[in-house]
């Protein structure tokens, strides 16, 4: 099986960064812990936005060592940040284009399947001003998927939307766990975002990395449909818990 392996250390004003893992190159691995425990300094070391000491590859792809640093535009990475970093004065359309004219022949979903996984159909000819949170968040996915990249970084996508917005791009998100074969480290506070996408949990304190747990197995509420889910919390109600509790 292919495999994620990255060994870094360096440090970054007071905080030092000391990482190794090695993590299968497939499904959603989900980074926890703490605020300032470096979650997202680790996704710019591994996207070649920062830089510390060490080494990172991807399979084959050696993307960091002693004698190489690739940088971030030819590292074959997609990006996807707290606030939606759609360029402002392009639609929807234009952005999604701007990926997919940069990434080239390289092997990747095609452009009408993820307009199709993330509903962009009705917003490719809008102004990312003209949209919603969870719909510009959906657009910057899918520009972030049309790039083809071999590794998807995900640092908290929803964290930044109302909880309306939360539910509208969750679904989006199983979707193309389902759909595509393509790596994702996925960065969240949020427990149920972990259980519903995660295949694995790593934790991250004080810039370490703790042992990976298998998330199916940590979590028997994991692999539940939302509608499972919505039976279990409406019996749940039932039998007298709060909501909320």
């Amino acid at each position: 099986m292919s495999e994620i392996r990255f060994r870094l250390a360096g440090a970054f004003g007071d905080f030092r960064l000391d990482a190794q893992a090695v993590i299968p190159a497939t499904g959603v691995t989900a980074l926890v812990g703490p605020s300032g425990s470096g979650k997202t300094t680790l996704l710019r070391c591994l996207a070649g936005l920062a830089r510390a000491q060490g080494e990172v590859a991807v399979g084959e792809a050696v993307w960091q060592d002693a004698g190489v640093f690739t940088p971030t535009w030819r590292r074959g990475v997609g990006y996807v940040f707290q606030e939606p970093s759609l360029l402002p004065h392009l639609s929807v359309k234009a952005n999604l284009d701007y990926a997919a004219r940069r990434a080239g022949d390289r092997p990747g979903p095609a452009y009408d399947e993820v307009v199709a996984m993330l509903g962009l159909g009705p917003l490719l000819h809008r102004s990312p001003e003209a949209l919603s949170g969870g719909e510009r968040q959906r657009a910057a996915i899918g520009r972030a998927l049309l790039a083809k990249p071999i590794l998807l970084l995900m640092d908290e996508p929803l964290s930044s939307l109302d909880a309306a917005s939360k539910a509208e791009v969750l679904p989006h998100l199983e979707q193309l766990h389902r759909s595509l074969r393509l790596p994702v480290i996925y960065v969240s506070h949020d427990a149920l975002e972990v259980a519903r996408l995660a295949d694995r949990v790593v934790r991250m304190e004080a810039g370490r990395l703790a042992a990976t747990h298998d998330a199916a197995s940590a979590d028997p509420l994991a692999r539940l449909s939302d509608g499972q889910v919505r039976t279990l919390a409406r019996a749940a109600l039932a039998a007298g818990l709060e909501a909320g509790a």
